[in-house]
């Protein structure tokens, strides 16, 4: 029997197909897929994430913890409220896990970080934190619900009691705020505006009805994940991981590497990969019939082949291979899309080799779709 959350009764109500996730059992979907993306895009959906772990920080040194723990810097939340999407590195550069960060206080902030990594993670931050006696708590109490789409926010407020809605409603994007025993932030995984609400596990399934009977329509794993890849954002474990850092995992814009003198985990050797350069993740825009996944071979003509390789000094033309991180049949583009972690190429074409046979696709800037909104020529 695998974990279960404070929801999974109403997924088992609402006909949801369970599946093993991470140990957990999760729903993957509630009958189609397909109807559940285009609701997020289109009007409402909620998620059940209650599977991640929300981990609460507390201490005078916390601030200064959290400045050595990730690789963006938490002394840009000048305000109580704010967060911060970041990485946390190995010594290595490699990511340990992506994660949302938010100041509560100045001596206090929440973490959100991922369902198949909480344990990992929560191992990790005590031990960092030993030294900065910052106090680290599990809230098993929460409940997590992720409503998204255009008119997600409108029919969030429905369910709040009146004297929170005004405040609710006021949450600028990627902020929060306590409400009673809530904690609701303007943030999400699919390009699309809306809440996660963290809330106490009791309330979970009287709010979760509470929002189905406003029309917000309970969505799945799968919906998920082609919302999240159309947005252009990572998954853990398939864009990014121990073995790679965030410079090659399109996340170098989660890096502050300003102040210099911030002396944050993996810094060294992410300094040294801006000068190196080195691979990339790209989007890819398949331009034939197929589908694009995890593990295909990305065939990138006309790289510069390493000198050690040639015995010429380098610099010859070469064809070299990357890889299919993530890829999946887009519902809103109805065309194939992926990331790929690839060599650094000028050249607009690559091919992808589909079952043997090799498949021309475009290299495109992520993300793919935000906004219910094509993002890229199709």
């Amino acid at each position: 029997m695998g974990l279960k959350t404070p929801l999974y009764h109403s997924h088992v109500l609402q006909g949801a197909k369970i599946v093993d996730f991470g140990g957990w059992e999760m729903p993957l979907h509630y009958g189609s897929q397909i109807e559940e993306h285009h609701a997020v895009r289109r009007d409402a959906g909620m998620f059940d994430v209650s599977h991640m772990g929300v981990i609460d920080l507390c201490g005078a040194r916390c601030r200064e913890f959290l400045r050595r723990l990730l690789a963006n810097d938490v002394a840009r939340l000048k305000i109580p409220g704010k967060a911060l999407y970041t990485c946390m590195l190995l010594p290595n550069g490699g990511v340990i896990d992506d994660l949302i960060v938010y100041c509560l206080s100045p001596t206090a902030y929440r973490m959100v970080v991922n369902a198949t990594t909480r344990d990992r993670d929560l191992a990790w931050i005590r031990r960092q934190a030993a030294a900065f006696d910052v106090i680290v708590t599990v809230r098993e109490d929460l409940a997590m619900i992720a409503i998204q789409g255009p008119n997600a926010r409108d029919k969030t407020l429905t369910v709040l009691k009146p004297p929170q809605r005004p405040a609710a409603l006021e949450l600028r994007p990627f902020s929060g705020a306590v409400f009673d025993s809530w904690f609701i932030a303007r943030t999400g995984y699919t390009g699309e505006d809306g809440f996660e609400v963290m809330l106490p596990a009791a309330d979970a399934a009287k709010t979760w009805q509470a929002l189905f009977d406003q029309g917000v329509k309970p969505a799945g794993l799968g919906a998920r994940d082609t919302l999240r890849l159309e947005a252009g954002m990572n998954l853990y474990g398939n864009d990014m991981d121990e073995n790679h850092h965030p410079l090659e995992s399109g996340l170098a814009w989660t890096v502050a590497f300003e102040p210099g003198d911030r002396d944050f985990i993996g810094r060294g050797v992410l300094e040294s990969a801006r000068v190196s350069g080195g691979r990339e993740l790209v989007g890819l825009l398949l331009q034939e019939r197929g589908v694009l996944r995890s593990h295909q071979r990305v065939i990138v003509d006309g790289v510069a082949a390493d000198a050690a390789v040639t015995g010429d000094g380098g610099g010859a033309a070469a064809a070299t291979t990357g890889e299919v991180t993530s890829g999946t049949f887009s519902p809103t583009l109805n065309r194939s899309i992926a990331l790929a972690r690839v060599p650094r190429t000028a050249n607009p074409t690559v091919q992808v080799e589909i079952r043997g046979k090799l498949h021309a696709a475009s290299i495109v800037k992520p993300p793919f779709v935000r906004h219910g909104k094509a993002l890229i020529s199709v």
